[in-house]
C-alpha cells in the first residue's frame, strides 16, 4: 500500500506501478464532461485556468450536495472514457494524475505515457463511502453547471488502485500466454 500525501509530482508518479494500491491525502479536482470541455477551450484559448494544471489530479465526479455532516455527498467516479477526447490536451497543459473508472483509449493511455501522468480507479459504486473521505469541499469553477461544476476537495486516505502508470502498464490489459495478443 503507497501512501501519499500532498503533491503527486512526477518523482513521485514514476513510482507508481499499475495494480499498486494507494491511501491519497491531499487536494484533487472535479470535472466532468462539461467542465472538461471548458478547461480544454480555456488551454487553446490562452485563458486563466481556475486552478493551476501543473501536477493537478482531476477525480471525474459530479458530488452531490450534503444531506448530513459530511462535507459533500456521494461521489463516486464516472466512466472515464466520455473524457477521453478531452484528456491528451489537459495532460499535455500540465495534468498529472486522473482519477475515474474503466479503461481509457489507446490515444490517452499514449499521452499518459508521453506526459508521464498516472491514471487512477476509484471503487464505483462506493461513492458514499468516498464521501467520508472528503474533509473540505469548495466549487471554484464553473458553478452554472452544478454538480458538474469545478470543486477543489481535500481527501484524507482516498482508497485509489493505480489502472495506468507512467510506463503505460494498463491493469485492464493482459497478453494471453497462448497467443501473445492483448485481452482488454
Amino acid at each position: 500500500m503507497e501512501i501519499i500525501k500532498g503533491k503527486l509530482d512526477k518523482k513521485l508518479i514514476r513510482k507508481l506501478k499499475a495494480g499498486d494500491e494507494v491511501l491519497y491525502t491531499g487536494t484533487v479536482y472535479t470535472a466532468r464532461d462539461q467542465a472538461h470541455k471548458r478547461l480544454v477551450d480555456a488551454v487553446r484559448e490562452r485563458k486563466k485556468m481556475p486552478f493551476v494544471l501543473k501536477d493537478a489530479i482531476i477525480y471525474y465526479t459530479g458530488p452531490t450536495p450534503s444531506k448530513d455532516k459530511n462535507k459533500i455527498g456521494s461521489c463516486g467516479p464516472t466512466t472515464s472514457s466520455r473524457m477521453d477526447k478531452f484528456t491528451p490536451a489537459l495532460l499535455g497543459a500540465g495534468v498529472g494524475a486522473m482519477i475515474g473508472k474503466g479503461n481509457r483509449s489507446k490515444e490517452v493511455i499514449g499521452a499518459i505515457k508521453k506526459m508521464k501522468a498516472v491514471y487512477l480507479l476509484a471503487v464505483g459504486g462506493a461513492g458514499a463511502y468516498l464521501s467520508k473521505r472528503v474533509k473540505s469541499a469548495k466549487v471554484i469553477a464553473y458553478k452554472d453547471l452544478g454538480p458538474e461544476a469545478i470543486h477543489r476537495l481535500e481527501v484524507e486516505k482516498f482508497p485509489l488502485i493505480v489502472g495506468i502508470d507512467s510506463r503505460g502498464n494498463n491493469i485492464y490489459s493482459r497478453k494471453s500466454q497462448v497467443t501473445g495478443e492483448e485481452d482488454i
